[in-house]
C-alpha cells in the first residue's frame, strides 16, 4: 500500500468532502423551499453565502431557481462550476466573496431569499465579523425576503468534548470523517474544532486534518446579534429538517427564520 499523504484544509478536497455532507440534499432543499412557502414572498432569486461545492446551488437551478453563490475557495467555487450543465448555468452566478465583507450595490435589494445551513456562520470569528454580515446581506435581501440561517448554538455549562462521525464513498474510495469540539470558552467566545478526513481506495491514501476555532453563540447572544443587525427571528427549526416541527427548547442545532425589521 502506498504511503499515506497528509494535507491540512478540507475544503481543497470538495469531492471528499461532498461525499460526507453532500447527502442531505435533497431534504435539505425540500425543507428550504417549505419555509420559503410558509414565511417568504414566493420570489425565485436565491442567494446562498458560502456555497462551497454548490450542490445547494445545483439543486436550486434545477428546480427552476435564479441563484447566486459566493465563497473564498478557488477549489469549491471551480467545483461547483464543473457540476452544472449548460442549462443550469444559464440560472447561476458564482463569484469569489468572504462573508465578512460580502456586498455588491448592484445587487442590493434583489433578493428572496438568503440561505446557509451547516455552521459555516461559526467561522466569523468576532461580533464585527457577524455584524457586517448579517446587515450585508440583510441589504442583499428583498423588504419582505428572508434568510434561513443554521448553526449551532452553545452551551457554555459543558464541559466535556464533543465528537460526531461519519462515513461516506466516492469512486471506490472509503471516506472517513471524523469531528471534535472541545469545551467553549466563555470568556473568549471561541471553541476549538478539529476534522479528520481519512480517505482510502485503490488509487488513494489521504489523511486531511483540518483545525480551527468556531466562534460560540449562546440562544440570547444570537437573537441579540439578530437584532441589533437589523432582523427578527420568525421561527427555530432544527437539523432534523422538518418543516412542521419547531425546534425543542434544549436544542442547539438551529436553523432560524430571518425577517428583516421594519425600518
Amino acid at each position: 500500500m502506498k504511503g499515506t499523504q497528509q494535507a491540512t484544509d478540507w475544503y481543497r478536497h470538495p469531492a471528499y468532502y461532498e461525499a460526507i455532507f453532500g447527502t442531505d440534499t435533497t431534504k435539505e432543499f425540500d425543507f428550504l423551499e417549505a419555509m420559503h412557502a410558509r414565511h417568504g414572498n414566493g420570489g425565485r432569486r436565491w442567494l446562498e453565502p458560502a456555497c462551497g461545492a454548490g450542490r445547494l446551488i445545483e439543486e436550486g437551478a434545477r428546480r427552476g431557481l435564479t441563484m447566486f453563490g459566493y465563497d473564498l475557495s478557488d477549489e469549491m467555487l471551480a467545483f461547483a462550476r464543473a457540476r452544472l450543465t449548460p442549462t443550469l448555468r444559464r440560472r447561476v452566478t458564482l463569484t469569489e466573496g468572504d462573508m465578512a465583507t460580502f456586498f455588491n450595490p448592484e445587487l442590493e435589494g434583489r433578493f428572496d431569499v438568503a440561505f446557509n445551513l451547516v455552521s459555516t456562520f461559526r467561522y466569523l470569528d468576532s461580533d464585527e465579523a457577524a455584524c457586517a454580515h448579517l446587515r450585508n446581506t440583510r441589504r442583499l435581501l428583498a423588504p419582505d425576503g428572508r434568510y434561513f440561517l443554521g448553526f449551532h448554538l452553545t452551551d457554555y455549562a459543558r464541559s466535556d468534548e464533543e465528537t460526531e462521525r461519519w462515513k461516506g464513498e466516492i469512486d471506490g474510495a472509503a471516506v472517513d470523517c471524523f469531528t471534535w469540539e472541545g469545551p467553549p470558552d466563555r470568556k473568549r467566545r471561541r471553541a476549538p474544532m478539529t476534522n479528520r478526513l481519512r480517505v482510502r481506495g485503490p488509487d488513494v491514501n489521504l489523511d486531511i486534518n483540518t483545525e480551527w476555532n468556531f466562534r460560540t453563540w449562546s440562544s440570547a447572544e444570537a437573537r441579540s446579534l439578530f437584532s441589533r443587525t437589523g432582523f427578527r427571528v420568525l421561527a427555530r427549526h432544527d437539523f432534523d429538517y422538518r418543516p412542521d416541527q419547531l425546534a425543542a427548547s434544549d436544542r442547539l442545532d438551529s436553523i432560524f427564520v430571518l425577517a428583516p425589521s421594519e425600518p
